[in-house]
């Protein structure tokens, strides 16, 4: 499925929903791409997955902003990949960095970037770790893994936000 085709159709599914969130946040190791930053060069050309660019997009056609909360032990990598990708512009935050924190020292971050009320985020991993980490922070989470029988799905805890995008699939 080209981006096109998968960013009209996430855009017309975020259409049925009066309230969307105002910051949604990405992982990037196995949630944008299917692999680790650190067993990679970063000279290689790197890969999404196939629906990513699309739904990345169809997010900022609707006015919400994506950011990027990574923990990586080679940022530099992960900021390569990013501008190969060119894709590295459409993020309003982006903390890649190394950390013991489960990613709650990110979201801390981010929030002072953006001020975006922790429970007007909402945020995709591949780790429960993190998942149960950040939903301290009263930020709408969804974990998903990487298999083609899983979606971007998620149920908003202060139930201000209700989505869930079960046609896009993360990969075909």
């Amino acid at each position: 499925m080209g981006d096109e085709k998968v960013k009209n159709e996430a855009m017309e599914i975020m259409g049925l929903f009066q309230v969307l969130p105002r910051l949604v946040v990405f992982d990037l190791d196995y949630t944008l791409w299917p692999f680790y930053c650190e067993c990679r060069s970063k000279n290689e050309k790197p890969s999404m997955y196939p629906q990513a660019k699309g739904i990345l997009h169809a997010f900022k056609d609707k006015g919400v902003n994506v950011a990027i909360a990574s923990r990586s032990p080679t940022p530099d990598i992960a900021n390569a990949f990013l501008q190969k990708l060119e894709i590295k512009s459409m993020f309003v935050a982006q903390e890649i960095f190394s950390s013991w924190t489960h990613k709650t020292e990110h979201f801390q971050k981010i929030n002072r970037k953006t001020a975006v009320p922790y429970n007007e985020m909402l945020f995709f991993d591949d780790e429960n770790r993190n998942i149960q980490a950040v939903k301290s922070l009263f930020v709408n989470c969804s974990k998903h893994s990487v298999d083609s029988n899983n979606y971007i799905t998620c149920q908003s805890r202060s139930n201000k936000c209700y989505m869930q995008i079960l046609e896009i699939h993360i990969v075909s």
